[in-house]
């Protein structure tokens, strides 16, 4: 659910803080006021585009952020982990800044993040249907989209896109198998003796470092026998030894310590720093007896380097990249063999085939039943809606080979009025009816789907009297389970939310500002009045208000 939002120098709005409650809330105001303004910033927090003119005149950037309650939520609090964007104390929190350039910056609980980010957790907290979501309906590819996210079938339909395109990647291999078979036989020779080549050389990356080591060392042969050589002699020799200095500083401070006890453990350090001088001794010559001036040895690593070397520069590539251009050539070689056996080809596009068939006709299982809820029910609501009998049907109309959406199109038919046959849509409805329809058909998908916030942008353009207020119960109703925000004109819409807020536009200093005011019982009455009446507000308006907003 949307607790709070804040917006700083956003078109109108120079700084805005607002608490949100559950149920139902209607959000009015004169036309102009800017009420869908609280609408775009909620669009732009969700992944929207943004550019420099949502910017207030004069300002440097626009600030947005929004807070969601997620307890609860378990497929948010599951994306959120996999983002790595841990809830914070049962709340997410997105933010969003865009400056005068148009450049934006989003976060999530405080952590950055990408606009496709913003966009996937806005498909979790919240459904924003905008003022032309009916005229998206007259859309083919929207009717479906709607229809398969009502039925709950959004991932079936991606597992057969995925399959889907996997079969049409086989069917274009098998063509360019038939028709560049010349061009493929040179490319398979070329990445044979590649391979050939990389898996002579054996490279390998942590033998590549070993190799670098081990030159480095019989290199250096000479200086390093020496120079061990030369520590020994420091430690052991002479009567300035090391070891020789450290025994008689520990034997000092042994006799010293009959004077002062606490002088036994700067003669305890000495001690062990000794016992570690004769110890590093030890290790000295094991090593020097190790160092082998071998100039064999050395050749052979310097042609090794050498090899590698010429074969990185020949490829184009760092030493490093030379196993993963082993895999890569490897994996094309295979590819292309593959695809110089036409019956390999057909037979492995024929099994993708099938594949998708088999996960297309799950798919229109699960779709038949749903549309025949949907149908029914966008019916029974289109009666409420002062369209007595007339008729919605989900049509699924089936197809030879499956496309990406599976083996049917999708199309709603509807007949507005008793006695006439069911259309398309697009073709047979008047405005004020697509929008009685549309509106039945986004209150319906929003009751069935699990966003927990759902936002209603002056959708019931077009209707009034007696079918607004069915339209007022109806998002009264939805309110009762889910979190619903309304940008309405309508009276008897707004007479049935549970909260109201007031929206105005008012001029200060010769700019500008929205500002928004939340209604108590008596203000409801006068705002629900000025919807009634205009400007002018009688005591008849007023008892009419009363009389809507009820008891």
């Amino acid at each position: 659910m949307l607790e709070r939002l804040f917006i700083r120098d956003f078109i109108l709005v120079d700084r805005l803080e607002l608490d949100f409650s559950p149920g139902f809330g209607a959000l009015t105001g004169e036309t102009g006021a800017g009420k869908s303004i609280l609408i775009d910033a909620l669009g732009l927090l969700m992944g929207g585009r943004a550019d420099a003119s949502v910017v207030r005149n004069g300002c440097e950037r626009a600030e947005l952020s929004a807070e969601f309650a997620c307890a609860g939520n378990d497929a948010l609090g599951d994306w959120l982990r996999e983002q790595d964007f841990e809830p914070e104390e049962g709340v997410v929190i997105a933010r969003r800044v865009i400056d005068a350039g148009g450049r934006s910056r989003a976060y999530i609980n405080g952590a950055p993040a990408s606009v496709a980010q913003l966009k996937e957790l806005g498909g979790l907290l919240i459904d924003i249907h905008g003022q032309h979501a009916h005229q998206a309906l007259m859309r083919e590819s929207a009717q479906r989209a709607l229809f398969d996210q009502h039925a709950g079938l959004t991932a079936q339909v991606a597992a057969v896109g995925r399959l889907h395109r996997e079969w049409q990647q086989r069917e274009q291999a098998l063509a360019r198998a038939l028709q560049d078979s010349e061009s493929a036989a040179r490319e398979r020779e070329r990445l044979q003796w590649l391979v050939e080549e990389l898996e002579a050389l054996a490279f390998e990356p942590l033998a590549w470092a070993e190799l670098q080591q081990d030159h480095g060392r019989l290199a250096h042969a000479t200086q390093l026998l020496e120079g061990s050589a030369e520590a020994l002699a420091l430690i052991e020799e002479g009567d300035a030894a090391l070891d020789g200095q450290l025994a008689h500083v520990a034997a000092l401070l042994g006799r010293l310590e009959a004077y002062d006890a606490s002088l036994a453990e700067c003669r305890s350090l000495i001690e062990s720093a000794a016992t570690q001088v004769d110890e590093a001794a030890r290790a000295l010559r094991t090593y020097a007896h190790r160092i082998d001036a071998d100039p064999q040895a050395l050749a052979r690593a310097d042609e090794r380097i050498a090899a590698v070397l010429d074969c990185a520069r020949k490829h184009r590539v760092e030493p490093d990249g030379l196993p993963q251009l082993l895999t890569d050539s490897r994996a094309r070689l295979e590819q292309l063999q593959l695809e110089s056996d036409p019956a390999a080809l057909a037979a492995a596009r024929d099994a993708a085939l099938a594949a998708c068939v088999q996960a297309a006709q799950a798919l229109s299982a699960a779709r038949a039943p749903a549309a025949r809820q949907l149908s029914g029910a966008v019916t029974a609501a289109m009666s409420e809606l002062a369209m007595q009998g007339g008729r919605f049907e989900v049509v699924l109309q089936p197809r030879e080979l499956p496309s990406a959406a599976g083996l049917e199109d999708i199309e709603f038919q509807v007949a507005a009025n008793p006695g006439q046959p069911l259309a398309p849509l697009a073709k047979v409805a008047s405005g004020g009816e697509l929008s009685r329809i549309g509106l039945a058909i986004q209150v319906i998908a929003s009751a069935r789907s699990g966003t927990p916030t759902l936002v209603f942008d002056e959708v019931d353009v077009g209707i009034g009297g007696r079918v607004a207020e069915v339209v007022g119960r109806q998002l009264a109703r939805l309110g009762e389970a889910r979190q619903v925000l309304c940008v309405t004109h309508l009276p008897q819409v707004a007479a049935r939310a549970h909260w109201q807020w007031s929206i105005a536009k008012r001029s200060d200093n010769g700019q500008t500002r929205s500002a928004v005011t939340q209604l108590d019982a008596g203000a409801r009455v006068d705002e629900i009045a000025r919807m009634l009446g205009g400007e002018v507000i009688t005591d008849t308006t007023r008892a009419h208000a009363r009389e809507m907003l009820g008891p």
